[in-house]
């Protein structure tokens, strides 16, 4: 991905509304709060913290609000890091599928229907997944074509 499409919100010569901007500043900041918080420099930095709230323990006699800075403080950042994780996960799968259908459409014997499957309901789902169920089967039963389990034939003869 080029560092225009990453870093720099999208400009046409157009006037953009506000939601746009917001949207696409929070694309922006999710994209590099998600680089550097799943980093193991962010994991040491929070085990570092936690070493600290746990090493002033004695200094504040283990009490209440001692307690209930570390319950608020990762309450939080949890809280926070579920948005964040969800937008990253969301444009990421996203792209993949879009990727997929790219694909699907440019192979010339795939069923173009695949194209868009994550927006069939749950019932369309089930029976196109019976519908690969049996093809496999029929597949399986199939001894003229080579199942993905079957040891080749060519390797088997080579063995004999």
């Amino acid at each position: 991905m080029s560092k225009t499409q990453t870093e720099k919100p999208k400009k046409d010569g157009q006037e953009r509304d506000f939601f746009c901007v917001v949207s696409d500043a929070f694309r922006i900041f999710a994209r590099r709060s998600s680089v550097i918080l799943g980093s193991a420099w962010a994991f040491a930095g929070a085990v570092l913290v936690i070493l600290v709230w746990l090493l002033t323990g004695p200094t504040f006699h283990f009490s209440d609000t001692w307690q209930l800075i570390i319950n608020t403080a990762t309450t939080i950042i949890t809280f926070l890091m579920v948005f964040l994780i969800q937008n990253t996960q969301n444009r990421d799968a996203k792209a993949v599928h879009l990727k997929l259908d790219e694909l699907i459409r440019a192979i010339k014997d795939a069923r173009n229907e695949l194209v868009d499957l994550e927006d069939l309901s749950d019932e369309e789902l089930k029976k196109l997944e019976e519908q690969f169920r049996r093809m496999r089967t029929r597949a399986e039963d199939d001894e003229t074509s080579p199942s993905r389990d079957a040891e080749p034939v060519e390797s088997a003869e080579r063995t004999r």
